[in-house]
């Protein structure tokens, strides 16, 4: 076991090393600049095609299982999860302040990996034996790039299909558990038990009710998370100058050691900045174009606009909400980490409050994460075994919950976060190769919009 566990170690290293991250920033920033920051300046339109797409989707509705804003949700519910609590509270911990800088960059080019990821899925989605639009990278490597890359496909799916039981699900119930039982004194399996009974009740009634509570639920708890966020910023209003000079001052600087905080090199804040950022809105990775293919919608830069939100509100808005808060209250040099920090900093901004708020908030994110992987992990195994294998995939991930719960879950953290990574690497070379294809699509579909006023957002 321990030579297992030094393997993983290692090839963690590599995958998630300076060439891994250079390769993602690298891809969003060539995709970004052949869409000539389309991402950033059509912002706008796409909060205003989300909207639309939830009101006006009747003459499509044979186009897809979910409306566009269920599927962005649905995105989002598995990328807003611990990684918005516990990760930008690590990435802070081992990077300093500057992280979250290298979080902001990391997001601003993902939103032209993650509208590019969204027009392929879509373009090249296909409707399986059950009637369900299926797609995500090993479709469109399948049907993009053809027979010859196939293997790729197979690849990226048999890495999601694995890594979706440790990021997506066992270690999110042990962030549940394990928080709940802290603050709450909840017992760990009381906890699984409950939660497995949760997930299997969404998932037995397939993508359409897993669309439907996840847009009830991320809505909510987003907008209430960010209210939270905002009251404890208001409260530490006077220091927040001086977190925003640590935040730019740290990211091009060495972090000196003070009090609990080791210090950090430069390299260091990019890395855990850029690592994190990716870990939180999954820009690259693969698995949100999973759920954008299901997208009631006949237009694949449509759903694309609406995607690219998703590393916006995910990173720029909810992740900087819990950065600001940590560096502002001061805790970051306090020795405390992951979601112990976070929950400090709101603690001191909400006494006998704020820990309980982030506790809920940790719970409800976890569960909607389960919830996001296991619609990712069904469509992987889908890809590579047919339709009769998602019952018996739901089966062992409903009963993978409770375990997930009570045991000791750091060699599966490795192993899950050292797949995630590799789950990457055949997207971003699909990505890179059928990128003509997504800015030939976005060019006719802005010509095919633009009126005096410029692009129109009729769903028609």
């Amino acid at each position: 076991m321990e030579a297992l566990t030094n393997f993983f170690s290692d090839l963690n290293s590599i995958v998630w090393g300076p060439v891994m991250l250079v390769l993602i920033l690298g891809t969003g920033l060539f995709l970004m600049l052949g869409l000539r920051l389309m991402p950033l300046l059509k912002l706008g339109t796409g909060f205003k095609l989300m909207w639309d797409g939830r009101k006006s989707k009747d003459d499509e509705k044979d186009s897809g299982e979910i409306s566009p804003f269920q599927a962005l949700m649905t995105a989002l519910s598995a990328t807003v999860g611990t990684g918005n609590i516990a990760g930008v509270a690590t990435a802070v911990f081992l990077g300093g302040p500057g992280a979250l800088f290298w979080m902001w960059c990391t997001a601003l080019v993902g939103m032209a990996t993650k509208f590019s990821e969204a027009v392929l899925a879509v373009k090249f989605r296909e409707v399986d034996e059950e009637g369900n639009h299926v797609g995500g990278p090993m479709y469109y490597i399948k049907n993009g790039l053809g027979p010859k890359w196939a293997w790729l496909g197979t690849t990226f799916a048999v890495f999601a299909s694995i890594a979706a039981f440790g990021i997506g699900n066992t270690v999110q119930a042990n962030s549940v558990a394990s928080v709940l039982e802290v603050n709450f004194g909840i017992p760990l399996v009381v906890t699984g038990v409950i939660l497995m009974a949760l997930v299997g009740a969404v998932l037995l009634g397939g993508v359409k009710r897993i669309g439907a509570v996840a847009g009830a639920l991320v809505p909510v708890m987003a907008i209430a998370y960010l209210i939270a966020g905002l009251v404890v910023l208001g409260i530490n209003a006077d220091q927040l100058p001086h977190a925003l000079e640590l935040v730019f001052t740290y990211a091009f600087t060495e972090t000196a050691a003070e009090g609990g905080f080791a210090g950090a090199a430069v390299w260091m804040a990019i890395r855990f900045g850029v690592a994190r950022g990716i870990f939180s809105n999954e820009a690259g990775l693969g698995s949100a174009p999973i759920a954008h293919a299901a997208s009631q919608t006949k237009d694949p830069v449509r759903q694309g606009l609406v995607a690219m939100l998703g590393t916006f509100i995910d990173t720029i808005i909810i992740c900087s909400i819990t950065g600001l808060a940590i560096i502002s209250s001061g805790l970051w040099t306090s020795g405390e980490s992951g979601a112990a920090l976070t929950s400090a900093a709101f603690a001191q901004a909400l006494p006998g409050v704020g820990n309980y708020i982030i506790a809920v908030a940790l719970s409800i994110f976890a569960f909607t994460t389960i919830l996001g992987w296991a619609l990712y992990g069904e469509r992987s195994i889908e890809f590579l075994f047919g339709v009769k294998a998602i019952k018996p995939y739901r089966i062992v991930w409903i009963l993978a919950v409770p375990a997930g719960a009570v045991l000791s879950l750091d060699f599966i953290w490795l192993v899950a976060d050292t797949l995630n990574a590799m789950m990457a690497l055949p997207n971003l070379i699909a990505l890179v190769l059928l990128s003509p294809v997504v800015f030939k699509l976005a060019r006719e579909y802005f010509s095919r919009n633009r009126d005096v006023k410029g692009e129109t957002v009729s769903s028609h």
